[in-house]
């Protein structure tokens, strides 16, 4: 086994660290053994199976970061903990999306019969940013794309008003992992064997990530990231503030200075999340509930199954081309509307009709039951221009039914590429979610509408979409994904699959998914080269459907059902092996 270190310290340090590896590597592998021993079964196999547990669940794309909540879990801690535990941890074990350098939303049903909050931890744009900033074209990467990170103000903000155990119990797990090292995986070898090679001008990059003897990356490698240790147990010790005035804070502010970018220790420490009210919808008896803007998740979702109860799909199978019709052209106004009014409702007022029933009702009325509408007859008044995303979530069920849904990002795997010099984490390229070109709108998929324009201080408009659906009051469902644009639509699905089809959790997971988002005008459909969907896609076609011959994979979405006295956890085994854990 290879062991990679992400900072070469002092001898003295060194020594001192390798006294304790062995403590701390022999402490996490019991803390494994403890979380996985009681669970009546496990995803392992390629999702042939569903773990269940009776008493708390932990669900996320990290085995060893699902182990971290369930120990938490099992030593007192709430969902709400164990939230917080995952999150640091996976800004360790699954960097191209777990971070601390990022953003996202956390959805928290504190307890039955208690309506959701949404805690808002999306970034923000630095006070120096301008509306025409990008106007002449971005790159996805380096320091001027980052936007001002919300991770760790959010997931305090989480523990504050609803967390029990102390702080630093939570953050020090992920601590000894980056010091300790940990076996990556296939998956994680395979991304950062990529992200190494195609990135050879961002130095410190390659000094973390890189395997330092020429050689790849392989699964049962262990990855030890020294420095980000050091931030961590400082984020620990210190405080959450030590992320945003203290000397993390300055190494971000001088990072951002030397490479050009915009950040200023003024915006750190003036960012502040947010607790807001979530979208809430109902479809069948079940009332749904998700993130509100900044992000479009939880009323694109909303407004979708609204547009959906106006038609009897119970008349009709799953995969009858009448059905699947209907999804997308519910999924191609929904998401129209993404684009024309969707942004910060701090900076954009946004119409409180578009998730009342009677909005979808009128807008049902102009969907054929048997020809697509095509994308550009919806928007007479969005000029169209002629034609010349990393993210994970993670889901919590504890023993006294909070329930928490968690989705965060740093935008594209591995985000901006800009590893903060000596502190060891990944910032995010955030920046790219604000629409570019104001004014450009394309049927390439470039929006240039008003509502998402840049602006100082303004959070960019998210996919992001953690839901969580109650039942008579009690929590029935957790979801979520990663996927960019495809996130609500990924939800969607799941929904759709338990809620409209009764199908048990792992089946929905595991069916194909469908994605339309407007413009681009076309359907993307995980079943293309399936032989029993042949059917379906030539009629599709043939009622004006573009269907994307390309076979593209939409997120993992981790997901946990609550029956009854079961609660059952199925980890989406679509990117990694992922894991679901629980008791």
């Amino acid at each position: 086994m290879f062991t990679a270190k992400s900072h070469m310290p002092s001898q003295q340090v060194n020594r001192r660290r390798q006294l304790t590896r062995l403590h701390i590597l022999l402490n996490l592998t019991l803390v494994a053994c403890i979380a996985i021993v009681p669970c009546v079964g496990h995803a392992a196999d390629r999702l042939t199976k569903a773990t269940v547990g009776r008493h708390a669940m932990v669900v996320s794309v990290s085995p060893t970061a699902t182990d971290v909540g369930v120990a938490v879990l099992r030593d007192g801690g709430n969902a709400v903990d164990a939230a917080v535990a995952v999150g640091f941890a996976l800004a360790v074990t699954w960097p191209e999306a777990g971070n601390i350098g990022g953003g996202g939303f956390m959805m928290i049903a504190p307890a039955p019969d208690i309506e959701p909050v949404c805690v808002d931890y999306r970034e923000t744009a630095p006070a120096a940013a301008t509306a025409n900033m990008f106007s002449g074209g971005t790159n996805y990467k380096g320091h001027l794309v980052v936007g001002t990170p919300g991770t760790v103000a959010g997931l305090a903000l989480a523990h504050q008003r609803y967390g029990h155990l102390p702080w630093r119990r939570l953050v020090e797990p992920a601590a000894r992992l980056a010091e300790a090292g940990f076996a990556i995986d296939a998956a994680l070898a395979e991304g950062l064997n990529v992200l190494v090679a195609e990135e050879p001008e961002f130095a410190e990059l390659q000094r973390v990530f890189a395997r330092g003897d020429d050689r790849a990356w392989r699964a049962g490698d262990r990855l030890i990231q020294d420095d980000l240790a050091t931030t961590l147990h400082r984020i620990a010790t210190a405080g959450p503030q030590a992320f945003y005035r203290g000397p993390i804070a300055r190494r971000i502010a001088e990072e951002m200075k030397t490479g050009g970018g915009l950040i200023t220790l003024n915006d750190l420490a003036s960012y502040t999340a947010k607790i807001r009210r979530p979208i809430h919808g109902t479809y069948r008896g079940y009332d749904i509930y998700g993130p509100p803007p900044p992000s479009s998740g939880g009323i694109v979702v909303v407004e979708t199954l609204n547009l959906l109860e106006n038609f009897n799909l119970a008349a009709h199978k799953r995969w009858s081309p009448r059905a699947v019709h209907l999804v997308i052209e519910s999924m191609r106004r929904a998401y129209l509307d993404r684009a024309r009014f969707l942004g910060d409702p701090d900076f954009v007022r946004i119409p409180g009709r578009l998730i009342t029933k009677d909005y979808a009702q009128g807008l049902a009325k102009g969907i054929a039951l048997d020809k697509a509408t095509p994308s550009a007859e919806l928007a007479p008044d969005i000029d169209l221009a002629e034609e010349g995303n990393s993210t994970t979530h993670f889901c919590v069920v504890d023993s006294s039914g909070m329930g928490v849904s968690n989705t965060y990002t740093i935008e594209r795997s591995w985000g901006s590429r800009v590893v903060v010099r000596g502190a060891g984490f990944l910032l995010n390229n955030e920046m790219t979610d604000f629409n570019h070109r104001p004014g450009h709108t394309d049927q390439r998929g470039a929006i240039g509408t008003p509502p998402n324009t840049v602006e100082p201080k303004k959070r960019m408009l998210s996919s992001q979409c953690p839901v969580i659906v109650l039942h008579d009051g009690k929590m029935f469902l957790l979801t979520g994904s990663p996927g960019g644009r495809t996130i609500p639509n990924t939800v969607l699905c799941v929904l759709l699959g338990v809620l409209q089809y009764e199908e048990d959790l792992m089946t929905a997971i595991q069916q194909p998914r469908l994605h339309h988002q407007w413009m681009p005008d076309e359907v993307l459909f995980e079943g293309i080269q399936r032989p029993e969907f042949q059917n379906l896609i030539e009629q599709l076609r043939h009622m004006g459907h573009d269907i994307s011959p390309k076979s593209r994979r939409q997120g993992d979405a981790h997901s946990i059902h609550i029956d009854g006295t079961r609660i059952i956890g199925v980890a989406d085994q679509r990117r990694t092996t992922a894991k679901a854990a629980g008791w």
